[in-house]
């Protein structure tokens, strides 16, 4: 077809789609800037007019913890985390609305709304305590990247030694408590142990919400073939992030070489902002940026996103892959900088071949399909208890 033609479909696809990002670390310009959602910004990624135009539909926000907040303050940083959001659905009512269901997507998708769902990214924000867990359900929490970058008391971390060889007993009693509650258990950010643990304890799907394919990328973050192998046949689904560093092995090694330069910055920007993370995030993207066009790193285009998703597509079919961006978290490529320009994904798929079900599928349909599944054991697990 003509470009023109392409780009026209492509439009008409993706404008009817739902579109579903299952993580954006939004929730920290919240809470420690105080940022308005409904404010077109020239910095971050995230607001109400940019989702709009780029045409996002529902989106997971993540209440990340960093891995030195421990114990209650953990909680209790997720907890404030959590208020922000709900905050700003309060305060745009015609835009957004909180999801705590499938159905209630479906239904803020009929409103014309924007389908805002929570998610706890580092499991040390419930302290080892199940009673915590459920009380962030109650409040609407509907997933848990089960670990970040540093082991909790209970499993292990991709990007720390490994301290349980994957998950301990009580490990295995938040995954099988996440599934009688109906919460996705994410295994983004878990070790390899870790994943193969949760997979064997499970009743319902996982997801991967924001990673890549270490056979284009090899980093520990990434997911290898036999993983997301293994993720499809539990009905799970992998969503490819943008992060630079992993969709391309040329920035993930360069950004390995400027190691004691990247210290020694990233420790300036902590003494700068303190505690605010927001701030350390955006300075952070201002940094890499900077390396890029002072040549230390390369820019990587956001098309990188398009070979994931075909390496993935390639092992395990449509039915198993989405997006999960990380705005507001880690560091974009070139031409999809912030959420207005998710359309892109949509024509870059149609280019390479991709049918109109196979697009909706990966853009949100199989992320509506996940939720209502682990619904479903839910149900029938609380079913089977009473």
């Amino acid at each position: 077809m003509p470009a023109d033609v392409i780009s026209a479909r492509a439009r008409q696809i993706h404008s009817s789609s739902l579109v579903f990002d299952t993580h954006a670390d939004t929730p920290q310009r919240l809470l420690f800037d105080k940022f308005d959602l409904g404010h077109r910004d020239v910095e971050g990624c995230v607001d109400i007019p940019r989702m709009r135009e780029g045409g996002i539909g529902a989106i997971f926000f993540a209440l990340w913890v960093p891995v030195e907040i421990t114990g209650q303050a953990a909680t209790r940083r997720a907890s404030d985390l959590l208020d922000s959001v709900l905050k700003q659905v309060e305060e745009h009512p015609a835009d957004l609305a909180i999801a705590k269901s499938s159905a209630d997507v479906a239904r803020a998708r009929q409103e014309r709304k924007i389908a805002v769902m929570l998610g706890i990214e580092g499991g040390h924000a419930i302290n080892s305590d199940l009673n915590a867990l459920r009380d962030f359900h109650a409040r609407g929490v509907r997933c848990m990247t089960l670990t970040h970058n540093a082991a909790t008391e209970w499993a292990d971390s991709s990007n720390d030694a490994p301290r349980h060889q994957g998950l301990t007993d009580f490990g295995k009693e938040v995954v099988r408590e996440m599934n009688r509650l109906g919460m996705l258990a994410d295994v983004s950010h878990v070790s390899d142990s870790t994943f193969y643990d949760v997979l064997k304890t499970t009743r319902a799907p996982v997801i991967a919400s924001h990673s890549c394919c270490r056979a284009l990328c090899r980093v520990p973050r990434n997911l290898d073939d036999e993983m997301i192998r293994a993720l499809a046949a539990s009905s799970g689904v992998i969503y490819i992030t943008f992060h630079n560093a992993f969709l391309s092995q040329e920035y993930a090694d360069a950004s390995r070489s400027l190691a004691s330069e990247s210290t020694e910055r990233q420790r300036a920007i902590r003494e700068k902002f303190g505690s605010n993370e927001a701030r350390k995030l955006i300075e952070g993207q201002r940094w890499s940026d900077e390396l890029i066009r002072a040549g230390k790193l390369p820019q990587v285009s956001w098309e990188k996103i398009l070979d994931h998703i075909d390496h993935a597509v390639g092992l395990v079919g449509a039915d198993h892959v989405g997006v999960g961006s990380d705005f507001d978290g880690a560091f974009m490529p070139a031409g999809l900088a912030d959420a207005s320009k998710y359309a892109a994904i949509t024509e870059g798929l149609l280019r390479r071949g991709y049918g109109e079900p196979h697009i909706r599928k990966i853009l949100g349909e199989n992320t509506l399909r996940v939720l209502a599944e682990v619904e479903r054991v839910s149900q029938m697990l609380n079913g089977d208890k009473a």
